[in-house]
């Protein structure tokens, strides 16, 4: 009885964990919407991606005029008429802005010119008292939210931006550190119901800390004063920059956003109770102009606003009234969040201002850790050609499937980078609020300098897809509250043998004759709004592990304004290296120096050491090495070039950089798959040694070319250098043709270029007898064995008749833009070999007419097996067998050759050519960049051996900051707003040891693991006692034995 009483107390308290356990389960895992809608109701809440698209646009005669200062209206307009009295402008005015700010001085105005605008604008350019003047531009924003299913919302994660097709192998079967290697075996967590329980905010709401005298301003379309998600009277101030009467939301973009950060019911935010500032920047139509931004970020210095989300941006990072009133915003401690962008997975996709150093650019992550397929990737292309991008973004959070307020109350499910930026504003608003009392600390550096040292870094991912890592609340706010005013370093190290993370530097070793590597290294100065360093950063060689055979070189910033700068590290080797194979470590040594602050009568300083890390190797032989021209690459912005593929009218801006490592990076990982090793020229081709180098790699070239260079480049073929050019389509018609009006602004956009310059091509080809056609064709054909697509290509002109032409018949695609019409074309010459003869030993030249099949922009099939053939002819002399056998093609002997477009504006985005009288001409040969190599201060110690240690930041008694303690189930004793659903345990014993990797697994798997094994234990436990409990039965003897033994059967 005793025995049955004591099972039936353990099934008592089996059952009892179940229930609380389900109670749990239920408040941490979050089921689909069509099972839970968020507000409530019966029904489905399907999970939406949240697209943009930007466009800019200048509007027709109107400029921005900033002014060196603040002045009222009277005095900029009477700055205005004493600089257009001289000028040729028949009329002007200056265009009425009717805001909030218009009652306050300010520093620019927008004035309409009419007549001889470029005298205009070279006459107000002169006037001392204004700083430039720039187009007024409009923005116009498309947001399309597109429904996304369950599973895609789970794991949002691709690397191809055409997920139907069948995609080149080259990357991720052939590199052991390919993202996409273990993730078969990952386990699928469940969305939270509530963002703020995947960072655990409720630690911190326990704690009192809710946001409370934290003014958040929230840049989008607006927000309706009495939405029931808001608390009352936290909606502080709503205002109105556009040219609509309405300060409500229109699309519920902006309603989304504020709730994320500050709502109090149902889908909740993580800062209830902060002051909530609504800009009203777009209107319903997602118009916007520079304008209306630049008036609202006044208002917002004004107001003394702390934080401001901007889930918008676009590719415009040389708008630069804009850029320069971020930097002013910044300045006065606005702590600014925006959205890294939506363009992934492509690299080179940054958006401004997520990409300035001192704003935090935010990337999405989904629920398992993975970097969302729609997050943009770096580099930043700002320092192209001649330098390198940083790493963008700084840190990636929950942007895939997260509930937030809809417009009407309830709540919805959206997906975006727009989404993870509002979940780091709402986390930083947080923590605000938690430091409150520090205020001299507080600033946009120690802020972002806080979030990058505490991210936990996400396995196998690079640095250009994730930044530091994942958002971790609880240990920002552990950084944050002991934090010292510091500078710091991102990256923290170089160490160009650690892969994933440090791609694309550790996927090729260094060698000497190399090209330098560059590092472009963020300075994060949380010591001050300024600063500088002081004296030159010092290089420092470890001896025990070969330092000496490292070189460096530095630039950097001599104003680190606002709060951050650079420090570009150059990195090569020395020639006593030369034939050395291993690793060589040393270490950079800077002291940044801020004014003193209030009540301090030194100026601050802080050290900071950058570990280096280097793989070398012999210089490889000639035939491997290839030399990528990136200083004949021009991008958007500031000019128009149009994309390469005419096809792709919803994107019609070749704005990723056409660098190796941003939207030609897959074919970059192809050659180093094949043993090729790729060097970056960003200096013409007067600039390097051609006997170094196989192979000369030009590839879809916008900028004209030197005389010089020109003259050189035949010099180097005759001597041997191998060249492959790939081309792109060039038709004036067909550029005015694809030219677009607004409607808005009456502003015709006219491309610079076509695909490519081709008129600058022909001219570097014409000694060799060489030219591409302006004719426009697009087809699929195929070569032996391999399916190809020709994307808006040119023919080949001009070839000498004792080369290899390779023809098609492709759709004359230049005919059916101009006239509506589809015509077929015959022995189109596509592809040209040729061995050159001037002299012996001379170069081979190979000229194809597109480039799309090597750029990831818009590829549709990719030709890499083409060009690992090519270089097998181009390197070694071996014709591939494909192109052998090709009948003879003879070319028209009278060929027109495409002209330059009359009335082009390259030469005002050009480095080689510049406007005069009206016309064109060569500017003087560029320099060629010298490096001053840093004198060594050797180290007679070893290196440390794991560099992946992120400084820990200089702590004032300790990274010590207490959290509330837990009950049982792990939740605060003393809960402020409600008990925490939702916790990484690792999170609940934290220790501060800089960025972690990130292994989480689903919260609840513990508690299941604990009731399965309690019910097995009680299965075997009343297994053993009905066992006991039953008589023992004697066991019968065998009777046939006891028949044998006694002569008579049993029982007898």
């Amino acid at each position: 009885m005793v025995r049955q009483e004591w099972i039936v107390a353990l099934l008592a308290v089996v059952l009892q964990l179940l229930l609380s356990s389900a109670t749990l389960l239920d408040k941490v895992v979050a089921t689909s919407h069509a099972n839970f809608p968020c507000n409530g109701s019966q029904g489905s809440s399907p999970t939406h991606t949240v697209s943009m698209q930007f466009s800019t646009s200048s509007v027709d005669h109107e400029y921005i005029v900033s002014f060196k200062g603040y002045f009222k209206s009277t005095a900029r307009k009477r700055f205005i008429a004493s600089a257009l009295a001289e000028s040729s402008v028949t009329s002007w005015n200056i265009i009425p802005r009717n805001n909030p700010a218009s009652e306050y001085p300010s520093d620019f105005d927008v004035v309409k010119l009419i007549g001889e605008a470029r005298s205009g604008v070279e006459a107000l350019q002169d006037h001392p008292f204004v700083k430039h003047v720039t187009r007024h531009k409009k923005v116009t924003r498309s947001l399309k939210f597109s429904k996304v299913d369950e599973d895609e919302a789970k794991s949002q994660t691709f690397h191809s931006p055409r997920p139907l097709k069948r995609s080149s192998l080259s990357m991720g079967a052939a590199y052991y550190f390919s993202t996409n290697r273990h993730r078969s075996r990952n386990l699928l967590r469940s969305i939270p119901k509530q963002i703020v329980t995947a960072l655990q905010a409720e630690i911190l709401w326990s704690m009192g800390f809710t946001g409370a005298g934290i003014k958040v301003a929230i840049f989008d379309t607006g927000l309706a004063s009495d939405h029931p998600h808001f608390k009352k009277g936290r909606i502080k101030d709503r205002t109105n920059w556009t040219n609509e009467k309405t300060l409500d939301d229109g699309l519920g973009h902006g309603t989304f956003v504020a709730g994320v950060i500050a709502s109090a019911k149902e889908c909740l935010g993580f800062a209830p109770d902060a002051d909530i500032h609504i800009f009203r920047v777009f209107t319903n139509n997602q118009v916007s102009y520079t304008s209306w931004f630049l008036d609202a970020f006044n208002h917002a210095i004004l107001k003394k606003i702390n934080i401001l989300n901007l889930s918008i941006g676009g590719p415009d990072f040389m708008d630069h009234p804009f850029v320069d009133k971020v930097w002013e915003l910044t300045a006065n401690k606005v702590i600014m969040i925006s959205a890294i962008g939506n363009d992934g997975p492509l690299y080179g996709t940054l958006n401004n201002p997520a990409d300035q150093m001192d704003v935090i650019g935010v990337g999405g992550i989904n629920f398992d850790n993975q970097i969302a397929r729609f997050s943009s990737r770096g580099m930043t292309t700002w320092e192209l050609p001649a330098g390198y991008g940083r790493i963008k973004p700084d840190i990636v959070s929950y942007g895939s499937a997260v509930r937030g307020s809809a417009l009407k109350g309830g709540c919805r499910s959206l997906s975006g980078t727009s989404v993870a930026s509002p979940v780091v504003a709402g986390a930083v608003t947080l923590l605000a609020s938690a430091v409150v009392d520090k205020v001299g600390i507080l600033n946009p550096a120690s802020m972002k300098q806080a979030l990058m040292a505490s991210a936990r870094r996400l396995m196998d991912v690079n640095m250009f897809e994730q930044g530091f890592g994942k958002l971790d609340l609880l240990g920002a706010y552990r950084t944050l509250t002991a934090y010292k005013p510091q500078a710091s370093l991102s990256p923290s190290y170089i160490d160009l043998t650690e892969c994933p993370y440090m791609w694309p530097y550790c996927t090729q070793p260094i060698y000497y004759g190399g090209i330098p590597v560059i590092v472009n290294v963020t300075i994060l100065n949380g010591m001050g709004v300024s600063g500088m360093i002081k004296p030159k950063p010092k290089w420092e060689p470890y001896s025990p592990q070969f330092g000496g055979h490292i070189e460096v070189a530095f630039s950097y910033s001599p104003i680190l304004w606002p709060w951050s700068g650079f420090l570009a590290v150059s990195i090569s080797v020395s020639k006593n290296a030369s034939h050395w194979e291993g690793i060589a470590q040393g270490q950079i040594t800077l002291t940044v120096e801020s004014p003193p602050e209030a009540n301090e009568h030194k100026p601050r300083r802080s050290v900071i050491k950058l570990p280096i890390r280097v793989k070398i190797i012999p210089t490889p032989p000639r035939s491997k090495r290839i030399l990528w021209d990136q200083f004949h690459n021009l991008r958007y912005p500031p000019g128009y070039f149009p994309r390469d593929n005419l096809r792709m009218k919803n994107d019609p801006l070749d704005w990723n950089g056409d660098h190796i490592h941003t939207n030609f990076k897959d074919m970059y990982q192809h050659l180093r798959n094949n043993g090729y090793f790729v060097e970056v020229l960003g200096s013409p081709f007067t600039c390097f040694d051609a006997s170094q180098y196989g192979t000369l790699l030009i590839v879809d070239s916008e900028e004209e070319y030197f005389p010089e260079e020109v003259t050189k480049l035949k010099r180097d073929i005759d001597q041997g250098l191998s060249i492959i050019v790939f081309a792109d389509w060039y038709n004036v018609s067909v550029m005015k043709k694809v030219k677009f009006y607004d409607e808005n602004t009456r502003q015709w956009w006219m491309p610079d270029t076509g695909g490519a310059n081709i008129p600058a091509t022909n001219d570097l080809l014409t000694p060799l007898g060489m030219a591409f056609s302006d004719q426009v064709y697009e087809g699929d054909f195929t070569i032996g064995d391999h399916e190809m697509y020709y994307a808006s290509g040119a023919s080949i002109a001009k070839f000498p008749e004792d080369g290899i032409l390779v023809t098609q018949s492709l759709k004359n695609q230049g005919y059916e833009v101009l006239k509506g019409d589809t015509k077929m074309v015959d022995f189109v010459p596509i592809l040209g070999l040729y061995q050159t003869k001037a002299k012996p030993g001379g170069g081979r030249v190979v000229l194809y007419g597109d480039s799309n099949c090597l750029d990831t922009s818009h590829m549709q099939k990719d030709c890499f097996w083409m060009l690992s053939a090519l270089l097998e002819y181009t390197a070694y002399r071996v014709l591939p067998p494909v192109f052998a056998n090709q009948d003879k093609v003879v070319l028209p002997p009278a060929v027109e050759l495409p002209d330059r477009m009359e009335g082009n504006h390259l030469h005002r985005y050009s480095k080689v050519i510049e406007g005069h009288l009206g016309t064109a001409r060569s500017r003087p040969l560029s320099p060629c960049p010298h490096l001053v190599w840093a004198h060594p201060h050797t180290l007679n110690k070893s290196a440390p051996t794991n560099l992946y240690q992120h400084q820990k930041l200089m702590s004032v008694g300790g990274l010590d900051a207490p959290l509330p303690p837990l009950n049982k189930l792990g939740n605060p004793m003393q809960p402020h707003m409600g008990r925490i659903n939702d916790k990484p345990g690792s999170m609940l014993n934290f220790q501060f040891k800089g960025s972690q990797l990130v292994q989480d697994s689903s919260n609840f798997f513990p508690v299941i693991a604990f009731i399965g094994t309690g019910l097995v234990l009680l299965f075997l436990v009343n297994q053993y006692y009905r066992g006991r409990a039953r008589p023992k039965r004697k066991r019968p003897k065998p009777r046939r034995l006891q028949q044998l033994i006694y002569g008579v059967k049993p029982g007898v």
